[in-house]
């Protein structure tokens, strides 16, 4: 719903163009003040959140599906079942439109550098995949890089569902090295010391001052960056709890039956959303809020026309 921003209609896929066009429709009489025009304004946001997680949640709803109903002695092997399944809603997104291709191209780099950790974290013992299938690289099945292209996914798709505005932020050649950093130590900690809270204390660095804007129905919302990175990596470690118990891959802790991943993954997850913001940037470069437009002037306040003293 971003018709009312100029040119926001434009960074729409046509599909979304069309509900978009639909939802102000339906919503042309809605009430603009009191407790219904506060609903208006949640249930769009929550309806916002739920297309932009649109691919997360058809992978982890496979996920749970293949957990509870796929048979373990099916011909198909359930890691290359996942993987058939995840390639099937990749491609619908683009052919009924829920991605452009000028994003598929970042989220086809969060497949390839998330399989590239993959294949790193499974080798030192980080967490482990079921062995079975032929469609895997290594210990590691093919639809694990559709995991972090849904992360991908659903950051470039909030990004233009909401027409992100952000204050004071960072220099994006700063932020890209900070994110090669971070990348770099999901690897090099294992060898040498770990800099993940120096690397935190970096991100807070660069960002404590950004404030992003955000577009719901007619109001639009502030909110500390850092605040929405912690808020966005909580979701995703609730989904990953969701993923485990569905047995897409395993902690060594959780090999003797499923436990809840412990809560420092969080860290891990907020260093891992700055990788992820920093390649959206690459797609879509951070923009200043919109300036607000003039007051009318009232007549007769100094510098209205007319204003002055008679004669």
């Amino acid at each position: 719903m971003q018709q009312d921003r100029p040119g926001a209609a434009r960074t729409l896929t046509p599909l979304e163009r069309a509900i978009d066009r639909a939802a102000h429709r339906l919503l042309a009489d809605a009430p603009a003040r009191g407790a219904r025009a506060v609903l208006v304004e949640c249930v769009v946001f929550v309806l916002k959140q739920a297309w932009a997680c649109v691919f997360g949640a058809l992978l982890l709803a496979v996920i749970v599906a293949a957990r509870l109903w796929y048979p373990d002695d099916a011909a198909l092997a359930r890691n290359d079942a996942l993987t058939i399944a995840a390639i099937l809603i990749q491609v619908g997104m683009l052919v009924f439109k829920l991605e452009s291709g000028r994003e598929l191209w970042v989220i086809v780099l969060f497949h390839l550098t998330g399989t590239a950790m993959e294949l790193f974290k499974t080798d030192v013992g980080s967490w482990s995949y079921e062995q079975a299938g032929v469609l895997h690289i290594g210990a590691v099945p093919l639809f694990s890089g559709f995991m972090y292209a849904a992360v991908g996914s659903y950051m470039v798709r909030v990004y233009r569902l909401h027409g992100l505005r952000f204050s004071h932020y960072p220099p994006v050649w700063a932020t890209t090295l900070v994110a090669a950093a971070i990348y770099a130590n999901f690897f090099t900690h294992h060898f040498i010391v770990d800099l993940r809270w120096v690397l935190l204390a970096a991100v807070a660095l660069l960002w404590w001052r950004t404030v992003m804007h955000f577009r719901l129905y007619r109001v639009t919302l502030r909110a500390p960056l850092l605040l929405v990175f912690l808020g966005v990596a909580v979701f995703i470690w609730l989904a990953e709890n969701i993923a485990t118990w569905g047995g897409a891959w395993l902690y060594p802790h959780q090999e003797g039956g499923w436990e809840l991943v412990s809560p420092q993954k969080l860290i891990a997850w907020f260093l891992l959303m700055i990788i992820s913001v920093v390649m959206v940037t690459w797609v879509y470069p951070p923009r200043e809020p919109d300036p607000e437009p003039p007051e009318p002037e009232q007549p007769g306040a100094p510098g209205a026309p007319g204003a002055g003293s008679a004669g």
